[in-house]
């Protein structure tokens, strides 16, 4: 019974009230309610700092939580980003670095998965420093937006702040596409991964 609830924990639960925070920030933003859609994101970004440590902290770290988590944060990053864009279009480049940089990622982890049979790195510090970032950069610029600044200073603050976030969104896409190599190279087991002995696995639990 212990490992067929080992799913059902804290920081999972976390991950997926992340993505479902997703829709009430987009229904907010969409609809001009800036203040309700930066609510909504300063949660969302706590969710994300507290389900990790609490991963950690209390040994609740599992398989589904490693790839719930990166998930989470990808499709958040990805919904915020789309809608200021559409608000702000000359915030397009900055969205461009982003989708690029994950839709690289996600091809990366599934080639590993898929055709090398190993497991792709887990979460990095730099990698959440830039989601750190993002949420700093982005939360800052949806409050502005709410209590009505003046639009260029708004637009320079957004410039300034998305070029920073997307500078160290390109240091950690160099500092994973390095581990990425180095564990195609490996031979190391602990990368290994038996898609099907894992499907096994689960059918007999």
């Amino acid at each position: 019974m212990q490992n067929r609830n080992k799913n059902f924990n804290i920081p999972n639960t976390l991950s997926i009230l992340r993505i479902l925070l997703i829709i009430p920030f987009v229904i907010y933003y969409t609809n001009d309610q800036i203040l309700k859609a930066a609510v909504v994101l300063v949660l969302s970004g706590l969710t994300d700092m507290l389900d990790g440590t609490i991963a950690r902290k209390y040994h609740q770290i599992t398989e589904l939580g490693q790839m719930l988590d990166p998930l989470s944060d990808k499709m958040t990053q990805g919904a915020v980003a789309i809608c200021l864009a559409v608000k702000q279009p000359i915030l397009i480049p900055f969205l461009a670095v982003f989708v690029i940089k994950e839709a690289l990622m996600v091809i990366a982890g599934i080639f590993l998965i898929g055709k090398k049979k190993k497991r792709p790195g887990g979460s990095m510090w730099f990698g959440k420093t830039a989601t750190v970032l993002f949420y700093i950069s982005f939360g800052i610029i949806v409050f502005l937006k709410g209590i009505g600044v003046g639009e260029n200073q708004e637009l320079i603050v957004s410039v300034t702040l998305l070029s920073i976030t997307a500078a160290f969104m390109i240091y950690a896409f160099i500092r994973y596409a390095g581990i990425y190599f180095d564990i195609v190279r490996s031979d190391d087991p602990k990368y290994r991964i038996d898609i099907q002995e894992v499907m096994d696995k689960k059918k007999r639990r």
